[in-house]
């Protein structure tokens, strides 16, 4: 199952894992409900090798403040701490997965 990751946890989420994969998204936003399952599926099949959950926008601003985000969804991939890559959009489970595997 995806973490949950909000404002109070994401530095301490950021700093214990060395990739940390965040789906930020809102409930009104129809891409993000499609994109739903295949970060559930994401986060079963990366178990132990990535950490991997989502970020419910309209409730934590100050996350999609520090990132600049602007639409929805946006997947960050953040690897030591830092963005090493970012998609907008819902992509398919496999495009996720190759950004995954390139940075693991």
């Amino acid at each position: 199952m995806a973490l949950e990751v909000t404002d109070a946890n994401f530095e301490e989420l950021s700093k214990n894992n060395d990739l940390l994969v965040i789906d930020l998204w809102a409930e009104w936003c129809g891409p993000c409900r499609a994109l739903s399952p295949v970060i559930e599926d994401l986060a079963r099949q990366y178990a132990g090798k990535a950490a991997i959950g989502k970020v419910d926008a309209d409730a934590n601003p100050d996350i999609c403040e520090k990132f600049g985000i602007r639409n929805l969804p946006t997947v960050l991939f953040i690897k030591n701490g830092e963005v090493a890559d970012k998609v907008v959009g819902a992509l398919p489970k496999n495009a996720i997965a190759s950004k995954i595997d390139a940075l693991i």
